[in-house]
């Protein structure tokens, strides 16, 4: 009887899978992708329904002898392979490269919908089911020839590490759940001291927007640690989103921190514009609105300032699923500088300065795209270039690497975080390709004299 009563429920469970899947094919965008990106995109009426557009590319990986298509005037190649969940990097003062190789927590005791359950099962194909290593490896490319040619394993035991920054002896360590910090010289290849907390962070029972990011100020003398909602659009309570969807300031030698912005939905890439010397970062924005709404974006954080979320978006649209707030707040929410286009999961954020890709790109900012779930047709999957005129934002962004997705729309890739590296190349962490690729200049063509 036992054995029939799970076989039933199996197949309820396989039945309502099938249906969600037929339900959820979801309406497809009716704007041009580029009318959603810039600094003045095109915002519609959104569209809500029960079961949301799920359109997510399936994680194959890349075959032998392939790999990312470059920008013209650029190539590509493998600085790492057969790494495990790579996504962030960090560029140290002799040139090593430092990979937080890492996936979500584990979140013990927490109860799932079916709705929840069966996205849950969707997302796992997209390659985000792995278990975290909890691993920070370093790379070494000692002979300079832009392939890492070994690799050591730093620290381990970590929670689900992700933003990491080096502040004179001092490596940062933004897990999970804490913000940590290890004695270190760049040149080790090991760390076997025992971390000291900074700070602890926002974690669990849900932490839905777990990846927390750290840079510091050019000084050194400030942390900025990016903390996503622990939700889409507060669906689990404003109680749960206490000191999240914000960006902290935290005084690196006491502990002490303040909310240094807030209404950021998940804020994620940070880092400073060259010209203007302001912080920027990446953000994305909610989902279930429709396959045009709302537009992921990059902009200059203010201290003080209110991004909307999650009562308003772009500025000031109200968003009806949301009880509004006791003062309408409409009039302080800062309108971000540059659309990415919805959906598009723009994590990495690195300007162009310093970078040594060629006069197109030399002014600007390069942005990882991790790739959609709730669009049809999909968006991201690709790096792209925002460039900038006198410390803003201007135009519509440029692929800088594609061919992520194949043709049957199966994910082989999907890029997260992107550096420059000690020659100015740029490398990007491929999540589901484990692997660093490294886009350089390609070579000039020479044409015989006439």
């Amino acid at each position: 009887m036992r054995n029939r009563i799970i076989a039933v429920i199996v197949l309820l469970l396989v039945l309502g899978a099938g249906l969600f899947y037929w339900l959820s094919s979801g309406t497809p965008a009716k704007l041009d992708l580029a009318q959603t990106q810039g600094t003045k995109p095109e915002i519609p009426e959104p569209t809500t329904s029960w079961i949301p557009t799920v359109n997510i590319a399936p994680a194959v990986g890349w075959k032998a002898g392939e790999a990312p298509t470059p920008a013209a005037g650029l190539k590509v190649n493998d600085f790492a392979a057969g790494l495990d969940h790579p996504r962030w990097m960090l560029l140290l003062p002799n040139g090593d490269v430092l990979v937080a190789e890492t996936n979500k927590p584990p979140k013990p005791g927490q109860t799932k919908s079916i709705r929840e359950w069966v996205q849950s099962k969707v997302m796992g194909r997209a390659g985000a089911g792995v278990e975290s290593p909890n691993r920070i490896v370093l790379l070494r490319d000692a002979d300079g020839d832009g392939v890492a040619e070994s690799r050591s394993t730093l620290l381990t035991g970590l929670m689900s590490p992700f933003g990491m920054a080096l502040v004179g002896n001092q490596l940062y360590v933004a897990n999970a759940d804490a913000l940590v910090r290890y004695p270190f010289t760049p040149g080790q290849t090991k760390i076997t001291a025992a971390p000291t907390k900074v700070v602890d962070l926002p974690g669990g029972p849900i932490n839905h927007h777990w990846t927390k990011n750290v840079i510091a100020s050019p000084d050194g003398k400030r942390l900025f640690v990016t903390i996503g909602s622990n939700s889409n659009v507060g669906e689990n309570g404003m109680a749960a989103e206490e000191g999240r969807a914000a960006i902290w300031e935290v005084d690196p030698a006491t502990g002490n921190h303040r909310i240094y912005a807030y209404g950021l939905r998940n804020p994620n890439g940070m880092a400073y514009e060259p010209q203007s010397q302001k912080l920027f970062t990446v953000v994305n924005e909610r989902d279930e609105l429709g396959s045009d709404m709302v537009p992921d974006y990059l902009t200059h954080v203010e201290f003080g300032g209110f991004y909307g979320w999650p009562y308003y978006y772009w500025g000031g649209y109200i968003d009806k699923r949301v009880p509004p707030p006791e003062d309408d707040m409409r009039q302080y929410s800062v309108r971000p500088d540059y659309a990415l286009g919805p959906h598009t999961a723009s994590l990495g954020l690195t300007f162009a300065d310093g970078a040594k890709l060629g006069s197109r790109f030399a002014n600007g900012a390069f942005i990882g795209q991790h790739g959609s779930w709730n669009r049809k047709p999909m968006s991201g999957y690709k790096v792209v270039y925002v460039p900038f005129v006198n410390g803003r934002p201007t135009g519509k962004p440029v692929d800088v690497l594609t061919g992520f997705l194949s043709a049957k729309q199966d994910a082989r890739g999907r890029p997260v975080g992107v550096i420059k590296d000690k020659t100015g190349a740029l490398l990007v962490a491929d999540d589901v390709g484990n692997r660093i690729w490294r886009v350089s200049a390609a070579p000039a063509v020479r044409t015989a004299a006439r």
